[in-house]
């Protein structure tokens, strides 16, 4: 049975949240703070975390960057009210997986849980993929170029899974929007090029593996390890 941690300091929210979650078979933990959320969430035994963002004693962006910070990957789907726009932004950069803003529908929030799961499983069919000198170990979650590590941020790794996963391929901002964040992104294009920029700043040192398509969006070409 997977495990859902909801953090929210609304009870309303909490309870519509853990019903509709249990009659889809989802085991429910909870908290109404960030200083708990965090220790819960720690323990890195969560399936998803549904974290809201104004939270008593911690925030969920500062939540977010703690766990990101010490490599624990479950993923994060931030709850945000309307005019929260920009923290909407940066949660994302930190690492969240996806936002959802109230008022909500949990049917919204299971079609988002599934897409991401979808997403996982998907990646986690192929071990290695490789492009010339460039390796990515899906499985330990490394990246090497000329046997080289690659630190990468989540979200810049994310990027290069859905690129390597789709060589000599031209696809849009929308594609990479809907693949990678999953989300109706409200960050626009210029964040996802700053996202782009950033991994082909430490992937390109050697070897230019991403081309920027005018008008369109980018594609990554095969590249062989004499290039």
């Amino acid at each position: 049975m997977k495990k859902v941690l909801i953090v929210d300091d609304e009870p309303s929210i909490v309870t519509l949240l853990a019903f509709n979650l249990q009659k889809e078979h989802y085991d429910i933990d909870t908290a109404n703070d960030g200083i708990t959320a965090l220790q819960k969430a720690q323990s890195g035994d969560y399936d998803f975390i549904l974290l809201d963002l104004m939270l008593p004693q911690l925030d969920g962006l500062e939540i977010t960057k703690k766990l990101r910070t010490q490599q624990i990957y479950t993923p994060i789907i931030i709850l945000t009210a309307k005019d929260e726009t920009i923290d909407r932004i940066i949660g994302i950069e930190l690492g969240a997986d996806d936002y959802i803003t109230k008022p909500f529908s949990p049917r919204e929030v299971l079609a988002r849980m599934k897409a991401i799961e979808r997403r996982i499983s998907y990646r986690k069919e192929d071990k290695n993929l490789t492009n010339g000198p460039l390796c990515i170990n899906t499985l330990a979650k490394e990246v090497t170029i000329d046997q080289r590590c690659i630190n990468l941020t989540p979200k810049e790794y994310d990027l290069l899974i859905f690129f390597m996963t789709h060589i000599n391929q031209a696809v849009t901002r929308q594609q990479i929007i809907e693949n990678v964040w999953s989300t109706d992104f409200i960050g626009e294009a210029r964040l996802i090029d700053i996202h782009i920029s950033h991994l082909r700043k430490k992937i390109e040192q050697s070897h230019k593996f991403i081309t920027t398509l005018k008008g369109t969006g980018y594609k990554m070409m095969a590249v062989t390890n004499n290039e």
